[in-house]
């Protein structure tokens, strides 16, 4: 590991469970997997044993025995479940330093701990409304996808964080069809999966039921489909979203695709709650997130798990290998 690039981990808000998973899963992970934490160190929990680094390749010497920290100075001390909008800025920048120092070859990876985007709209005027955006924007990309991962389950939702009643009218052709693309891309060099096959849900029930239920997948989801598929693409659907997701189902395809951001997050947050994984596909660099969100209901008790950050890291760590 001497020579190979810690992770880049951003704090995420440090009001939440963030700083306090991050120094649990250096406890587990230690050096057999070094990642390089970037924020305050006045925001992690007391007596977590760390030690500053000016370079990230110290991370892989210093991991054994503490936590490796790239100090990003924030405006003010972390008050556990209540999100401070001074600190917006610094949970932006941490995000951004991760970026960079990936981008320069300096981490291998990024993994982002969970922010709150009211946080951060009201402190730093944040105009995405989520990592995956704001990773977009900041490689300079048109569209990406977020991917949700467990052993059991790989689920990707075509639209994201918009109301569901704007879902019809952003789920264009154009944005199913580079859904479906980057997904088959990734499957094949992030995952080793030389002959993806994927599934595609209905946008309505029972994918409309020959349009008795709605006209989406006669009118474009379909054709679409038939056109991918005459280009080589092993797809199935559109299907019914409520039949998809049962053991012997998922045991016909490699990933789902799905019509909204629920469709596809239901089943996965039920098969596999604490070790979802979040991974951007379609970026210029790895990036990955647990699957969970700040809570703030718990931050500062010592009782959040960090499965999902664990599995996280680890995922990164794959990646990264895969692409050699």
């Amino acid at each position: 590991m001497a020579d190979v690039p810690p992770i880049a981990l951003s704090c995420g808000d440090p009001s939440g469970i963030g700083p306090e998973v991050a120094a649990k899963a250096w406890a587990q992970l230690g050096a057999r997997l070094p990642f390089l934490w970037i924020g305050d160190p006045r925001h992690l929990p007391r007596g977590t044993p760390h030690r500053e680094v000016t370079n990230p390749a110290e991370a892989i010497q210093v991991a054994g025995s503490a936590l490796p920290v790239w100090r990003q100075d924030f405006a003010a001390p972390a008050r556990p479940g209540d999100p401070d909008p001074a600190n917006a800025a610094g949970v932006v920048a941490a995000i951004e330093t991760a970026v960079r120092l990936t981008q320069a070859g300096r981490a291998r990876a990024v993994c982002t701990a969970p922010i709150h985007k009211k946080a951060l709209k009201d402190g730093a005027g944040f105009a995405f409304p989520g990592h995956t955006e704001f990773l977009a924007a900041l490689a300079g990309v048109r569209q990406v996808v977020m991917m949700l991962a467990c052993p059991e389950l790989r689920v990707v939702p075509a639209t994201i964080h918009i109301a569901l009643a704007e879902v019809p009218a952003a789920l264009t052709a154009r944005l199913l069809s580079d859904t479906i693309r980057i997904t088959h891309t990734a499957l094949i060099h992030d995952f080793g999966i030389p002959a993806p096959r994927i599934a595609i849900a209905g946008l309505n029930p029972h994918a409309g039921e020959g349009g008795a239920m709605g006209g989406e997948e006669i009118a474009m989801i379909r054709p679409l489909l038939d056109e991918l598929r005459a280009e080589g693409l092993a797809l199935q659907g559109p299907l019914p979203a409520d039949t998809m997701f049962h053991a012997r189902a998922r045991a016909g395809y490699d990933a789902a695709v799905c019509m909204y951001h629920d469709q596809a997050l239901i089943p996965i947050k039920t098969i596999d709650f604490a070790g979802g994984v979040n991974v951007t596909l379609g970026l210029p660099f790895i990036r990955t997130s647990p699957d969970h969100g700040t809570a703030y209901d718990i931050a500062g008790t010592g009782v959040a798990d960090p499965a999902s950050l664990i599995a996280a890291l680890k995922m990164a760590d794959e990646i990264a290998r895969l692409r050699g």
